[in-house]
Order: structure tokens, then sequence, then C-alpha cells
């Protein structure tokens, strides 16, 4: 965590809770195309900008959730869901999420695909809250796990991984 007081994990985590972060991360529109990954200039990787250049014309679940943790002083490289999942340098996985643990929900395994492929991505925030970018909405919203469960390409909850680097360190350690 960051010692601005404007990178605090919002006291009552709850769909107000978006109401904490700034705009950037507020109304980010959902764009599929947007994905880690994806080249530039389309797409820049967030460098010094942070989030205000990492979600410039939208963001996928992933690149919107990188930004969040970047905004809280977490650094996760630009990683597609199936290599966040099997990645064990910058993050860990976690048997209980905590805030700002990312969350994996899929609707199952898939013959031919690593664990993860396709997997979608939010941000825990704290008992039963995930903050998350999907086409559904269109914009960031804060959804309870049983929100997820409901919708059968999100129904697995597949698990939590742990940032482990911080902005300003460049590694994950």
């Amino acid at each position: 965590m960051t010692s601005d007081s404007s990178c605090q994990v919002p006291p009552r985590v709850c769909p107000y809770a978006l109401t904490g972060l700034p705009e950037v991360l507020r109304n980010v529109p959902y764009s599929g195309a947007r994905h880690p990954g994806a080249g530039t200039p389309e797409c820049p990787d967030g460098g010094t900008d942070g989030p205000v250049s990492a979600l410039a014309g939208g963001a996928n679940c992933q690149r919107y959730a990188y930004a969040v943790l970047r905004h809280f002083g977490l650094l996760v490289p630009p990683l597609r869901s199936a290599e966040l999942w099997a990645d064990d340098r910058a993050t860990r996985r976690a048997d209980r999420p905590r805030p700002l643990d990312l969350v994996l929900f899929d609707g199952g395994p898939v013959d031919g695909r690593p664990p993860g492929y396709g997997a979608h991505v939010g941000v825990h925030l704290g008992p039963d809250q995930v903050l998350h970018l999907c086409r559904e909405v269109g914009r960031p919203a804060v959804w309870t796990y049983a929100d997820f469960a409901a919708r059968p390409r999100y129904a697995r909850f597949l698990g939590a991984k742990r940032a482990v680097g911080t902005v300003g360190t460049g590694a994950a350690g």
C-alpha cells in the first residue's frame, strides 16, 4: 500500500465503494479488445501514467483489475487469465481472498485449454464483494459471489491470487 490517503482500501466495502475510487477507475467502458498483450499504441501498458493511460479507451476485466491494484500500490504484470492463474512470481494463490486479491471465475474446465483460460478477473473488496468490469454491465460494478454463480460463464469460482509486487519496487518478490 502507498502512504497516500487517497489510495486506501475503502473502509466500507459495498457497491458504494466505487465512489471512493478516482474517476478513471469508476467510469471505464468495457472493451474486450483492450486486454493484456494488446498492441500499442491502441493499448498502452500503463507506463508512468498508471491507470490513466492503461484505461484510456476502455479495458477488459484483467486490464481493469490490474489498474485498480496499481492504484493501491500493487503491481501485477500484464498477464492473460491463464498466465495469471499459472503465475507464481508476481502472484501467489490465496486460500481465502482478502481485500485487493484478484479473483477468477469461469464456466468450468474446457478440454484442450489450460486452467484459467478465458477466466473472468475481478478484485475482492471484502466479504461477498467483488469489483469488476464486464461486457454485461459495460462499466465497473460490484457484485456478490452469488451474482457470479448465477451466470453460467462465471459460475465456477476458480480461486484467488494475491499480488506480491508493489509499485516502485519494479519486481515481485
